[in-house]
């Protein structure tokens, strides 16, 4: 058991760093934007979520390569393996291009026919069309850090998310004050921090590249196989968060105040959830490893060894958001009716972050043995069968306000724990067409 933990916690550990930069970063942004005004904080979180809507390809292919790269990292495939390599930074470079472009056009008719006030659109387009520009180095920088954690170089991936966040973070507040950019330098901030990442990866990588970049279709195929359902229920759950800003938006009163609490309470939300998705990248490499090695059994226990370690984690940081969400709140904004609403979210949608931690956890076991598929029906079911009906009919049906909403998404995480569990310890996954991908 003790291998186990010891080879668990040198992957999640940093990977657990690597996600508290992007928190930094996340909550750098809300803090600037707070700062400025309510509607800029609003208006900041509706644009980051149709930019996270067409990151999710990325999100897909990254899964998939981890998957594939991490077994023939260890099944002594070093041709297959380069090659793997290859076709998964080409295929990002050239999904990154057409969505960068796509979302450059369809901007004004996204934000046009978005159902929220004048004001906040006028704030959001110009965001929208800037994230817009940097979707491409988002590919990159998302599928480059994928690779180097399933070849065993993560730590040099943390080492460029540091500087992706130093840098972020500084061009936050020197372009929103010091600039005529304003508000909008938030999002050129990003943009100029993934290019640097983009560039220090493949400074990285070139000891795993070919030199030619050669692309296989069957490989290519393989990670597109394995990615797509993750990047289906990405989808789906990016399409659901914004489903719930606009039953924010349906609220008798106070709903641009609402909706700028529910952005705050997401991103502080993100100093305990990121730590979760760390782990549940780690166990995706982990578990991908142990099945290149055809040691299924090893790969389950270390699953679990993973989901235990994350949630004791998780559970800690919970309880100190918690014990001062009022203080935190107060932080992100200086309006009384957002702090007043973050602090009632934190303390209901909270509650269930252990075990939300548990099933994403486990899910990135799944993940790395290519079982993407059940995930993305269980994920899919209890966010559109039980969080968005249940938000909107207690909400705006009933009257009961934004708390129904909190209580609506703690109800379909417990859902989830209990449906990826099942799958988890089934161990149909075992059987999953995928293992062992190229053999």
């Amino acid at each position: 058991m003790f291998p186990l933990l010891k080879s668990s916690w040198s992957v999640s550990w940093p990977m657990t760093v690597i996600m508290f930069f992007v928190f930094l970063i996340g909550l750098a942004d809300v803090y600037v934007a707070g700062r400025i005004s309510k509607e800029t904080q609003a208006a900041y979180g509706i644009s980051l979520q149709i930019y996270f809507i067409f990151t999710i390809i990325a999100a897909a292919l990254t899964v998939g390569a981890v998957s594939v790269i991490s077994q023939l990292f260890t099944s002594h495939k070093s041709k297959d393996f380069n090659i793997a390599v290859d076709s998964s930074l080409i295929s990002s470079l050239v999904a990154g291009i057409l969505l960068s472009f796509l979302t450059w056009i369809f901007s004004p008719a996204i934000i046009s026919n978005f159902n929220i006030t004048q004001e906040l659109k006028e704030y959001c387009l110009p965001l929208l069309k800037i994230y817009s520009a940097g979707i491409l180095f988002s590919y990159v920088l998302m599928n480059s850090n994928g690779i180097l954690r399933a070849c065993g170089m993560i730590r040099k991936s943390l080492l460029t998310m540091a500087i992706v966040c130093v840098l972020n973070i500084a061009l936050n507040f020197i372009l929103a004050f010091k600039t005529k950019l304003g508000y909008q330098g938030i999002a050129v901030a990003t943009i100029v921090s993934s290019i640097a990442g983009c560039i220090v990866n493949m400074f990285f990588l070139k000891k795993v590249v070919t030199g030619f970049f050669k692309f296989s279709w069957p490989i290519t195929k393989k990670i597109l196989n394995i990615g797509w359902p993750a990047g289906l229920m990405q989808v789906f759950w990016q399409v659901a968060a914004l489903v719930l800003f606009l039953i924010l938006s349906a609220l008798p009163e106070n709903k641009v105040e609402i909706m700028a609490a529910f952005t705050n309470g997401l991103r502080i939300e993100a100093a305990i959830f990121l730590p979760a998705f760390a782990f549940n990248m780690a166990a995706a490499v982990i578990v991908g490893n142990l099945l290149g090695k055809i040691d299924k059994e090893e790969a389950f226990l270390a699953g679990l060894v993973t989901a235990f370690l994350g949630v004791l984690i998780v559970t800690v940081l919970t309880v100190i958001v918690m014990s001062n969400a009022s203080f935190i709140s107060g932080l992100l904004s200086n309006n009384e009716i957002v702090i007043s609403e973050c602090t009632k979210y934190m303390y209901i949608a909270l509650l269930s972050e252990p075990i939300m931690a548990w099933s994403v956890i486990l899910a990135g076991g799944l993940n790395g043995a290519g079982d993407t598929k059940s995930v993305m029906w269980i994920v899919t079911f209890c966010v559109w069968a039980l969080r968005v009906p249940l938000s909107y009919f207690f909400a705006v049906y009933l009257g009961f306000g934004p708390q129904a909403v909190w209580w609506s998404m703690n109800i379909s995480l417990v859902a989830q724990a209990i449906l990826i569990s099942q799958r988890y310890f089934s161990k149909k996954w075992f059987n999953c067409k995928h293992i062992n991908v190229l053999t």
